[in-house]
């Protein structure tokens, strides 16, 4: 069956979720109220309506609600900075409780009726005294929601090895699922060194190009294959993906030499 759905992004993360749009006319860049599980809030619309297939929802739809005001707009701005400078209060709690966890960041719903405190650990965390105490001290709903490296990098940036900020911080790449096959299509030192992030996984990047080199791995021979060029037969030292260039060696009694060819000018057969 076929559903009508649009795709919006809660603020300051970058996973999108689907809603019904519920009749209403929206378009790319509206931020709307929608409902959820833990009550009302503020997103905004990345991808306009569209029909996909009810199979691929994880959870039930929840609607959009309405095309948020400009002062809910305003609000949400607000309430969120204030959120954001309950961060070094909420660590001196923690750290007096002393729990082993590494608070990351403080999220706000539009009306600051729940606080979301995100962190990270490697241990399992007793955290209801810590709600307790923040519950009194705040008035609102307290959420502890523990995240993984990846998003913590999202939250707090930096730079990567490529000297850029890195690309999870931007909203790009952090769904993306990445494996080490990734690295090794595109001929990549498999030094974790080489091809970690500061999260200290796998390179969200890996994945951007990696469709592509799926594709002329198929049409490129392998290293250490036979193939027959306008010389003659030789093997495969080389394959340059992006030229599309081939070095093989021809060996015999007196020379072993080395030329490149364009892959358009040799045979071969991949199996």
């Amino acid at each position: 069956m076929q559903i009508e759905v649009i795709s919006a992004r809660f603020a300051g993360n970058n996973h999108s979720y689907y809603f019904s749009p519920n009749g209403l006319e929206l378009k790319k860049g509206d931020k709307v109220v929608v409902e959820t599980e833990r009550g009302k809030d503020l997103v905004t619309i990345v991808k306009e309506k569209e029909l996909i297939d009810a199979s691929l929802l994880e959870d039930s739809l929840k609607n959009v609600l309405k095309v948020a005001s400009q002062e809910e707009i305003d609000s949400a701005i607000k309430n969120q900075k204030i959120a954001e400078g309950y961060l070094s209060d909420i660590k001196k709690i923690v750290a007096s409780l002393g729990l082993e966890m590494k608070v990351v960041s403080v999220e706000s719903n539009f009306n600051l009726s729940k606080l979301t405190v995100n962190f990270t650990s490697e241990n399992r965390v007793d955290f209801r005294e810590l709600v307790k105490k923040l519950a009194e001290k705040y008035r609102v709903k307290i959420e502890l929601r523990q995240i993984g490296p990846r998003d913590a990098s999202r939250i707090l940036g930096g730079f990567g090895p490529c000297g850029k900020e890195v690309c999870c911080h931007q909203g790009v790449g952090v769904c993306d699922h990445v494996s080490i096959k990734m690295a090794k299509n595109q001929g990549l030192s498999l030094n974790p060194n080489n091809i970690s992030g500061l999260c200290n996984k796998l390179l969200c990047c890996l994945s951007y190009e990696n469709a592509n080199y799926v594709e002329l791995l198929k049409i490129m021979p392998r290293v250490n294959t036979f193939v027959k060029t306008p010389d003659g037969e030789g093997k495969v030292i080389y394959c340059n993906l992006l030229q599309k260039k081939v070095d093989v060696r021809f060996a015999d009694e007196n020379s072993s030499e080395i030329k490149t060819y364009d892959v358009k000018d040799l045979k071969f057969k991949n199996e």
